[in-house]
C-alpha cells in the first residue's frame, strides 16, 4: 500500500469513519466522539438534518439530537469558537480562553462597541438569569430604543466571543446566554494556557481526529507568526521525542504522522457507503481532501446557481477509503420524503457500491425523518451504469 493510501485509512479510522461504531453507540459514545475528534461545527442550513448532528450520527449510528441537547445540558459540552461555531469537550474549556482575551483587547467581534449597551445586558442576565436575544427586543410601537434586537444580538454576540457570557443551551436554534459562573462546572480549569501549551493541543487535537497532519491543517484558519513557530516547535519536540514521524507529501508539504499509527498494519476498510456533511471534519479542509483523497470538494449553496455543477447542498459519498462522489439530496420533512436530485460518482467502484449506497441512503432518509425516498431505484440502475 501506497503512503497516501496508509494515511487515508489512517486518518478515516481515527474519524471513526471507516467502520461502524468505534465509539460506541448512545450518549456516551457521543461524548467519546466528541472528545476524540475535538470539536462538532454547528451549521444553521437545514436542507437535511443540521451539520452538528449529521456528524455525529456519521459516527454513532443509534445517535438521536437529544444526545447531544442532553450533554450540553449535562455540561460535557460547551459552546465556542474552534474554526468555526462549534461545540467542544467541556474539559478544553482553557484552551479557548487565548480567543476570548483577544476578543476582550485586541479586536471587537462587531465594529462598533457599546460599552453602556454591553453593562446593561451583563446586569440583566445577572439579575434575570439566563435570556435569549429575544428577550430583549423592544416590542413598543414608534421608534426603537438601543436595546432593540439587532444592537443587542450583537451586543451579546460579543459579550459571548470575550467570554462575559457563555451559551447554556439552545431553544429551538436560539441561543439561551448565561454568566460563565453558573455554566461551568466546578471542576474545569479556567487558567489560560501559555503559547507552547496552546500549541501542543492543537497539535495533540489534529494529530488525535486525523492520525497525521500538516503544519497548515494544525493552524488553520488561526493567524499569526508566534503560533506558527510555536507549532513548529511543539512538533519538533514530539520527532525527537519519538511519538511523530515525518513523510513527504504533494506540494512539497511535510506531513505528521502518529508513529505508531504509521508503523502498524494499515486500517481495514469495508464496503460501507456514508453520507457525509460538507461540513465534517473528515472534509472540512479542502486542501487534505484535494492531497489525500483526490477529491477536489466545494458545498455549492453559496455558488451562483449558474456555476453550480454538482447541485446547492451536495454531499461527499465516502466508500470503503475514498471519496467516490456526491449526492444532492433534500429532506421534505413534512410530507416524510428524501428527494435524490443527482447523484455523481467521480471514482472507479466495485460490485459491492450500489447496495451499500442504496442502504446508506435508507439510513440517512430515516435519520432525516423520512420514510419515502424519490427515485431510489432510479439512482441504482445509474449507478450500474456509472460503474
Amino acid at each position: 500500500m501506497s503512503t497516501i493510501g496508509k494515511l487515508r485509512r489512517i486518518a478515516l479510522n481515527q474519524q471513526g469513519l471507516l467502520k461502524t461504531d468505534k465509539f460506541g453507540r448512545g450518549k456516551q459514545a457521543t461524548l467519546r466522539a466528541i472528545e476524540h475528534i475535538g470539536y462538532v461545527q454547528i451549521d444553521t442550513i437545514s436542507v437535511v438534518e443540521r451539520a452538528h448532528h449529521h456528524v455525529l450520527w456519521s459516527r454513532v449510528s443509534n445517535y438521536q439530537p437529544k444526545f447531544l441537547d442532553q450533554l450540553v445540558k449535562e455540561r460535557k459540552l460547551f459552546e465556542y469558537w474552534f474554526h468555526a461555531a462549534s461545540w467542544l469537550p467541556m474539559r478544553d474549556f482553557r484552551f479557548a480562553l487565548p480567543r476570548m482575551a483577544k476578543m476582550n483587547g485586541e479586536r471587537d467581534w462587531f465594529k462598533n462597541r457599546d460599552s453602556k449597551l454591553n453593562r446593561h445586558i451583563l446586569e440583566r442576565v445577572r439579575e434575570e438569569g439566563p435570556l435569549r436575544a429575544r428577550d430583549f427586543e423592544d416590542t413598543r410601537k414608534g421608534k426603537k430604543q438601543w436595546w432593540d434586537w439587532k444592537p443587542a444580538k450583537q451586543a451579546l454576540e460579543q459579550l459571548f466571543m470575550q467570554g462575559e457570557l457563555m451559551v447554556r443551551g439552545r431553544e429551538g436554534f436560539q441561543k439561551v446566554y448565561d454568566l460563565p459562573e453558573r455554566v461551568l462546572p466546578d471542576w474545569v480549569d479556567t487558567r489560560e494556557p501559555g503559547m507552547d501549551e496552546y500549541a501542543g493541543h492543537l497539535v495533540d487535537t489534529t494529530l488525535r481526529a486525523h492520525g497525521f497532519a500538516t503544519l497548515k491543517s494544525i493552524s488553520y484558519l488561526r493567524k499569526g507568526r508566534l503560533l506558527r513557530d510555536a507549532i513548529r516547535e511543539q512538533l519538533q519536540v514530539r520527532i525527537d521525542a519519538g511519538s511523530i514521524t515525518t513523510v513527504p507529501l504533494k506540494n512539497n508539504s511535510l506531513g505528521y504522522v502518529v508513529a505508531e499509527l504509521f508503523e502498524s498494519r494499515a486500517p481495514r476498510s469495508s464496503a460501507i457507503v456514508r453520507i457525509l456533511s460538507p461540513f465534517d471534519n473528515a472534509v472540512i479542509q479542502r486542501e487534505r481532501g484535494r492531497d489525500i483523497f483526490d477529491f477536489d470538494y466545494q458545498i455549492e449553496c453559496y455558488v451562483p446557481e449558474a456555476k453550480r455543477q454538482f447541485g446547492y447542498f451536495c454531499l461527499p459519498i465516502l466508500y470503503r477509503d475514498r471519496f467516490v462522489g456526491r449526492i444532492d439530496c433534500k429532506a421534505h420533512r413534512s410530507e416524510k420524503r428524501l428527494d435524490i436530485k443527482s447523484v455523481v460518482i467521480e471514482h472507479q467502484v466495485d460490485d459491492e457500491f450500489a447496495d451499500a449506497l442504496c442502504h446508506s441512503i435508507q439510513s440517512f432518509a430515516l435519520f432525516n425523518g423520512c420514510g419515502e425516498i424519490s427515485d431510489l431505484d432510479v439512482t441504482a440502475k445509474i449507478l450500474q451504469r456509472e460503474k
